[in-house]
């Protein structure tokens, strides 16, 4: 049963995850923490924060990880096949109508429609993982966390890659 849970978690969400990565995310955090609870929120933003310092896409790191943390080795393989397989679909079967609806006025204000909804899921993400950040590293912590991140993405143009991998450093010494 956990195999099918793993399989239809990670379809459904990257089924509806328009757009990729980023809008992914939220959609995942819904079933992997409330709807099955294979992991808090706490190990959701963990697992987050590790696939965003890797490379490549942030959705197939994050369902290889959970999956494996959820079923083993084939939840694995079950998360990474779901997490592929709508978009794999989905490119099969519209390839074929890409000419007819490229430049439809539908087509580009369902696109512009779908934004705001993406932002504000991701919004109500960010607003929980600070709170979970706040209740478990206190103030001190987050707002240096936050501060050291702004000025050395801002202000010195430092990779956001790194920034990620100091802060994961931070963590593992002074909050563990």
């Amino acid at each position: 049963m956990i195999y099918w849970e793993i399989f239809l978690a990670f379809f459904i969400a990257n089924l509806l995850g328009y757009g990729g990565g980023p809008a992914i995310i939220p959609l995942l955090q819904n079933e992997v923490v409330n709807q099955y609870g294979w992991m808090t929120l706490r190990e959701f933003g963990d697992v987050l924060a590790i696939a965003n310092a890797l490379p490549g896409p942030i959705a197939t790191k994050m369902a290889g990880f959970i999956g494996y943390e959820a079923g083993g080795v084939l939840g694995a393989v079950l998360a990474l096949a779901a997490t592929i397989l709508p978009s794999a679909i989905a490119v099969i079967i519209l390839f074929k109508f890409v000419d007819l609806f490229k430049g439809s006025p539908r087509v580009k204000l369902m696109t512009k429609s779908v934004q705001p909804i993406i932002a504000v899921l991701l919004a109500v993400m960010a607003y929980q993982f600070f709170l979970t950040a706040f209740e478990h590293s206190g103030i001190f912590h987050l707002l240096f966390l936050a501060a050291a991140s702004y000025l050395t993405l801002n202000k010195l143009k430092v990779h956001p890659s790194i920034v990620i991998v100091c802060a994961l450093f931070y963590g593992g010494i002074f909050l563990s």
